[in-house]
């Protein structure tokens, strides 16, 4: 090898990155020890940025395209070295490439229930998850912010940074909301966009940002969920007396077809069909009830559930009030027919005195003072 070859095997001409990972966001050009000739070539493919950092301090922050590396397109590094016009030597400098497209698919969840007031079922606990992505908009931010001197760096190692701001801001979302707990599966959407929004702030000081954030499951302790389920059942069995009827049957059913019962189950199923006899008894042909006997008085319906309004004021939401709350603040001047409500199962916002439960709160008048 002559003098010559070696020479030129010691400088770098051609400076390029490739990544075959799918969780890269920053990678430093190894260039161990040699140094990048002038003119060398410097490639950026669409979805990077290559960031030069000389003797520590951050240099020019290249864009997507073929670069010849000398002074009219390395303005900071010319100015960091004093170098003039006629510069031609080789010169080291550390090369940072950082990936510019979306990480996505990232998880997120709430470790611990966040407590919440629901205008329903009043305080609740409510847990959510998701996903969301990410993505660099600022390579020298991300580079003296985050990265530092590491040369290979990845999501997972500020994954972990995003999800506890992400859970902040969710909790302070979902609590602040007003939405009922029933309701949010239907807002999940918007509630998103909110979320990643004000994430978004936080991460732009990382030079980050957040171009989507989803909210894939808002869900109620255990307990709660079985409560609400029976709720449901409830008013699925309609008759509670001919679904007692059936449950019984089904049960003697089960009871008759499990031989490991023996005599217990025989017993049991005997006086399950006793007590269903005597029940037939006492009613008349086709489960009629004789005539001698009253019919048992129906059981009164539950009482209607009292609406609540979300009241909209200066950019705010006030809220819930009830109706009656309502009067007195219609009486007192605090709210007028021009006043925009909201109650859950409303289509959006309307002005009081388009909604007919609120609309005669502004029709009664006094009748006139005596001697008038």
């Amino acid at each position: 090898m002559g003098i010559f070859d070696f020479l030129s095997g010691q400088f770098i001409d051609v400076i390029h990155w490739t990544d075959d990972t799918r969780d890269t966001m920053v990678w430093r050009f190894e260039r161990e020890g040699h140094e990048i000739k002038y003119g060398a070539k410097l490639t950026v493919r669409e979805g990077q940025a290559a960031v030069f950092v000389h003797e520590g301090q951050l240099a020019d922050v290249f864009t997507p395209g073929l670069y010849m590396l000398e002074t009219n397109n390395m303005p900071i590094m010319t100015s960091l070295q004093h170098w003039d016009h006629g510069f031609k030597s080789p010169f080291k400098s550390e090369v940072y490439f950082v990936n510019t497209t979306r990480f996505n698919d990232l998880k997120w969840g709430t470790k611990n229930p966040i407590m919440a007031r629901d205008p329903e079922f009043g305080p609740v606990r409510l847990r959510a998850f998701g996903t969301y992505s990410i993505r660099v908009t600022d390579p020298a931010k991300f580079l003296v912010e985050i990265v530092g001197t590491d040369g290979e760096f990845t999501r997972d190692e500020i994954s972990y940074q995003i999800r506890n701001i992400i859970v902040q801001e969710v909790s302070r979302v979902l609590a602040g909301s007003g939405i009922p707990v029933l309701d949010m599966a239907a807002n999940t959407g918007d509630l998103g966009k909110l979320v990643a929004s004000e994430v978004s702030k936080t991460l732009a000081t990382y030079g980050l940002t957040m171009p989507e954030m989803y909210i894939e499951n808002i869900s109620l302790p255990p307990a709660v969920e079985q409560a609400l389920d029976k709720r449901t059942s409830m008013g699925l069995a309609g008759d509670l007396g001919k679904f007692t009827q059936y449950s019984a049957a089904e049960a003697m059913t089960a009871a008759a077809s499990n031989p490991a019962g023996g005599g217990m189950a025989a017993g049991l199923g005997a006086g399950m069909g006793m007590a269903m006899a005597n029940q037939m008894a006492n009613q008349g042909p086709w489960g009629q009830a004789p005539a001698t006997q009253q019919p048992a008085a129906a059981a009164p319906p539950p009482p209607p559930v009292e609406h609540v309004w979300h009241v909209a004021e200066n950019g705010q939401t006030k809220g819930p009030f009830s109706r009656a709350a309502l009067g007195r603040m219609a009486s007192a001047g605090e709210i007028s027919r021009e006043t925009y409500v909201w109650t859950a199962g409303q289509d959006g916002w309307m002005r009081a005195e388009d909604v007919t439960e609120l609309a005669q709160l502004f029709t009664v008048m006094p009748p006139p003072p005596p001697g008038s």
